[in-house]
């Protein structure tokens, strides 16, 4: 069963992974809007890309029109897609952006589905976090849930206000890791560690700890217990890791701050 007709308004990193995701499974005859000359490269048989959505033709139905534009270009962007309120499910993966206030920009009649995906979708190993508004019929539901689940893993929650900490801990979260990456590669490096190793060293070791992690029943805490061995090399770097002024500390206020800036981008 195809990817019904779809309306991609965003040919961004998010935008292009879900497109990606959505061929791969067989996309109908879509439109995509967004004025950067390189989204033409999207275009094709299943694709015609426009730069605004005057362009888009007057018998064009689409089954959703998914929003993939930056949050603080909701006021200007969404107004233009109001003659599709009542006819398709409007999906958004903007952050912060909250399904009250996108209903203000697109009418009373909008069904609207706000989601929050993360950037390992561009490999389908993404997680998205959804929350269905007011309106939502169950066939628009599980086509918004068809259409995430393209890009790896979707789980649903009736609270909407818990997207704000989902976006700090899974939508940012990928910046954390590649932060853990950079850090082990320059550390290394300190320690006489060629460039070329330390970088694959670095990478592979964050790759695989979270294949390992994924693939275990075990909790993250059990899985770290099993490699620090008493005495240990193990034991001494996270005596300095869990310090209660280190991560422990720097964790909970980074989700903090990034939970506060996703409430803020409702304004």
């Amino acid at each position: 069963m195809n990817i019904p007709p779809i309306l991609l308004v965003g040919c961004g990193r998010m935008g292009s992974a879900m497109l990606s995701g959505w061929r791969e499974q067989g996309l109908a005859a879509s439109l995509a809007v967004d004025p950067a000359p390189a989204a033409g490269n999207w275009s094709g048989p299943d694709l015609t890309v426009v730069a605004d959505a005057s362009a888009l033709p007057d018998g064009f139905a689409p089954s959703a029109v998914v929003f993939a534009v930056k949050p603080q270009n909701a006021a200007e962007t969404l107004p233009q897609y109001q003659r599709f309120a009542g006819t398709s499910v409007f999906l958004s993966i903007m952050a912060g952006r909250t399904i009250g206030g996108m209903r203000s920009l697109l009418g009373d009649a909008a069904a609207i589905v706000r989601a929050m995906p993360n950037t390992p979708a561009a490999v389908r190993q993404g997680v998205t976090v959804a929350c269905a508004g007011d309106g939502v019929s169950t066939p628009q539901r599980v086509l918004c849930e068809r259409l995430l689940e393209a890009i790896g893993v979707v789980a649903w929650v009736d609270d909407e206000a818990l997207l704000d900490p989902v976006t700090a801990v899974s939508g940012s979260g990928p910046a954390y890791v590649f932060l853990l990456a950079e850090l082990m590669e320059e550390a290394a490096r300190e320690q006489g560690i060629p460039a070329d190793l330390a970088r694959l060293l670095a990478r592979q070791t964050v790759a695989g700890s979270g294949a390992l992690l994924a693939a275990s029943k075990d909790d993250a805490s059990a899985l770290r217990v099993a490699v620090t061995s008493p005495g240990g090399t193990t034991e001494r770097a996270l005596a300095v890791l869990m310090a209660s002024d280190a991560w422990p500390k720097a964790m909970r206020q980074a989700i903090a701050d990034a939970t506060k800036r996703s409430k803020e981008l409702a304004a």
